[in-house]
């Protein structure tokens, strides 16, 4: 792209909207964006953008068929009316009091025969709608849009809390922010992190200090732990504990974090933007030109009122924050509700029957990695003296972190795993091999200070920049054979457990040990009139050798079965009704490379078959899983975990609220591209290059504030640099870029930085210069 003073690329932007961001009203204008230096050529981004994602707005939403208004009665827009709110003192919140039967805020409450949007899955528990209020605005909500702008997350666990969080905190005019969730206990949490589906012997798979929900502050959870966390209810072996950044922590003290900070995140955000918790099951999405109708099943009605059996909410962004989808055990299809069989080991019920099964009783735990070493810890811890089965196709099971790890980003050279052309699986296994184990020994031989149990750790993240460019040259049939056949050896080789946990069910592995290692493939369980469960495993000899189709089963007779079967990626198959009716409407498509997850774009948004965002949708965590891994050559459950999640929130609340602002005008993509190239290096003149960058480090460090006074105090030194950029557009008497193009290529390029992959989390930080004094942004 060549921008120049002469006028060989104009970028026509134009500031139609007085807004709340401080920007006067502008006539349209023809900017050329660096008048005041020559000619240059600025590098192109792949995909419009590495962190950024083009011009929305000028691009079309894909064509969905529009709802018959007959069946689909009009929802009503604004924001939830004053005298529903009451006040309650808890976390700062507020809960509904009692408002009309039949309209909140825009949900109409009623009836609709909505296409396809049947009811599929687990009932709900007890439902609530829960008005969250931040900050009043004095002067009145207004923004130039003449209506309340509503971003409805569908998922409270872990990736719709940070999402919610980063709205809340990124937000600048008045915005309601609706987290839905269809099972309120799992709240603030998911399944992985629910206090109650969690035993205090469950710790984290990785350390304390890589667990703060806050990409940029990393020692956020260490310090939450240390010096705010509630230790009434802990147990002696937890109370008096002082967490360690390279120590464990128990995962189920994780909820009370994300509740902390969300409320915080509720007290601290600006003027008009507030949160609303409902409960209740999204099924469907309708999508229209710039919104969208979220249908619900059993949303509750105010406190006191009955829950609504079908309600629609419209909302102008929605972001779908599912969570993991269940893989269905066909194996054990007849004891799915045999009291001696655990679907659901993270559940209260789950935990209750592993803690109860008598102590000499045989165990099978289906699985060898992170999840059925918990299952297998919380039985040894408890005293559990009978034996152990744990079973699994590969047989792999977790090493263990080094007690002093840190997390470390190394800079080796690319892998050469593909000659000119794909020669076909073999070859490509065997180069992977030959380079695998050179890169080993050279990370060994040049750096000594690292443990030879996280080499492998250290060569697998060091390789994710070079694989998308590897796996885009593998035909889709080999490199979906190739992941299924290898996923569980990456994810071993990508991370480690906590000797907290590895320790125990270690030691007691091996010959003669109480855990016995079984490699092998759950074909079959059936129940005996005893009570017990008989599992029929088949797979590999005792030399290893693959001996399916031979006459190698054998049978484990257990008194309790733990099923940790996993994830199911293939969302075609997932026991969704949502996701269901998505791909079945093509609103979502399947992600075709890898057969993992949906497709979506560099910002996360939905993507429909024409390769076109579907409409306002974005997505969060486990859906991105096949992106991850073709867009950041990530592996194991670093496509789908805590470390993903952390980006994702911050580039989906960014790109959400540069839609919907009227203080950002995400027409000026192109510029975008510029400042985020030209910032650090680019040929412009040195005043204006300090300019771009200082305004890009302000906004970095006002998106990493938790306080709103100091965002308040840094977003008015970003607009008086804002002020400056243009003033030195226009003094050679080009046409500058508006107020609204500049916010939003500023915050692009600091959205970039804050989810910068090549670096750690507490390099991040430094990087940023987050660590010290606000005098690195100021």
């Amino acid at each position: 792209m060549v921008v120049a003073a002469c006028g060989v690329a104009d970028l026509l932007l134009s500031d139609p909207f007085p807004h709340s961001c401080g920007d006067a009203v502008r006539p349209h204008s023809t900017v050329l964006f660096g008048a005041v230096c020559a000619r240059r050529t600025v590098k192109r981004w792949a995909e419009n953008a590495a962190g950024m994602c083009g011009n929305v707005a000028s691009s079309k939403w894909s064509a969905r068929p529009r709802p018959d208004p007959r069946h689909h009665p009009p929802v009503v827009p604004g924001p939830l009316p004053a005298a529903c709110v009451k006040s309650e003192a808890r976390l700062g919140h507020a809960r509904l009091a009692a408002c009309s039967p039949h309209m909140i805020d825009g949900i109409l409450l009623a009836d609709h025969p909505i296409r396809g949007a049947g009811r599929r899955g687990p009932e709900s528990g007890s439902s609530r709608l829960r008005w969250v209020s931040g900050r009043r605005n004095r002067g009145g909500m207004v923004n130039s849009f003449d209506r309340f702008r509503r971003v409805v997350v569908v998922g409270a666990g872990l990736a719709g809390t940070a999402t919610a969080i980063r709205l809340l905190r990124f937000a600048r005019e008045p915005l309601e922010v609706v987290l839905l969730e269809r099972r309120p206990e799992y709240r603030s949490s998911g399944v992985a992190y629910q206090r109650d589906s969690n035993h205090w012997h469950h710790v984290f798979n990785i350390q304390a200090g890589r667990m703060s929900a806050f990409r940029e502050d990393v020692d956020d959870f260490i310090g939450w732990a240390n010096h705010e966390a509630d230790r009434s209810g802990w147990p002696p072996d937890w109370k008096d504990w002082e967490f360690t950044e390279s120590g464990p922590a128990p995962r189920r003290i994780y909820q009370d974090y994300l509740e902390n900070r969300l409320a915080e995140a509720v007290r601290e955000a600006a003027p008009g933007v507030t949160l609303v918790e409902a409960d209740g099951e999204a099924v469907d999405v309708e999508v229209f030109d710039d919104h969208a109708h979220i249908v619900v099943e059993d949303l509750a009605m105010p406190t006191g009122g009955a829950t609504t059996d079908r309600a629609i909410l419209r909302a102008d962004h929605v972001v779908l924050a599912t969570g993991l989808e269940v893989k269905y055990p066909a194996f054990a299809a007849e004891v799915l509700e045999h009291p001696a069989f655990v679907r659901n080991p993270y559940s209260p019920s789950g935990i209750e029957r592993v803690l109860g099964v008598r102590e000499d009783g045989a165990v099978a735990i289906i699985g060898t990695l992170l999840s059925a070493y918990d299952s297998a810890t919380l039985l040894l811890r408890r005293g559990h003296k009978g034996p152990i089965h744990m079973i699994s196709g590969s047989g792999l099971t977790p090493r263990t972190y080094p007690a002093d790890h840190r997390h470390h980003v190394l800079e080796l050279p690319a892998p050469r795993l593909l000659a000119d052309t794909y020669e076909g699986r073999e070859e490509f296994i065997r180069r992977f091999r030959e380079e695998w184990e050179s890169a080993c020994a050279a990370v060994s031989r040049e750096h000594p200070e690292i443990s030879p149990v996280v080499v492998t750790e250290r060569v697998a993240k060091s390789w994710e920049p070079y694989l998308p460019a590897i796996l885009e040259r593998i035909p889709t049939d080999e490199l979906r054979s190739l992941l299924d056949s290898y996923g569980t050896l990456l994810a071993v080789l990508r991370v480690s457990a906590m000797s907290y946990t590895t320790g125990v069910v270690d030691a007691a592995m091996g010959e003669g040990g109480q855990v016995v290692l079984t490699t092998g493939r759950v074909q079959h369980i059936r129940a005996t009139e005893s009570g017990r469960l008989v599992l029929s495993v088949s797979g590999r000899d005792s030399a290893g050798r693959d001996s399916i189709g031979q006459d190698s089963t054998r049978t484990i007779e257990a008194d309790l079965v733990v099923s940790n079967f996993g994830r199911e990626t293939n969302y075609e198959r997932a026991d969704s009704t949502l996701w269901s009716n998505l791909l079945r409407r093509k609103v979502a498509i399947a992600h075709e490379r890898t057969g993992r997850g949906v497709e979506v774009d560099p910002c996360g948004r939905l993507l429909g078959p024409d390769g076109e965002p579907s409409g306002p949708l974005s997505v969060v965590g486990s859906p991105r899983e096949g992106d991850e891994i073709i867009r950041n050559g990530r592996t194991g459950a670093f496509t789908f975990n805590l470390a993903a999640i952390k980006n994702h929130s911050v580039e989906v609340a960014a790109t959400t609220l540069h839609r919907l602002e009227s203080c950002y005008d995400e027409s000026a993509s192109a510029l975008a591209a510029e400042v985020t190239a030209a910032a650090p290096t680019g040929a412009v003149d040195p005043e204006l290059r300090e300019a771009i960058s200082h305004s890009v480090m302000l906004d970095v460090r006002r998106m990493a504030t938790r306080r709103h006074d100091d965002r308040e105090s840094l977003a008015a030194r970003l607009e008086g640099n804002i002020q400056r950029i243009r003033a030195m557009t226009a003094h050679d008497g080009g046409n500058p870029p508006s107020d609204r193009a500049l916010r939003f290529a500023v915050n692009s390029a600091a959205t970039a930085k804050l989810t910068d992959l090549s670096v750690t989390p507490r390099e991040l930080r430094s990087l940023l210069g987050l660590d010290g004094s606000d005098e690195s942004a100021g």
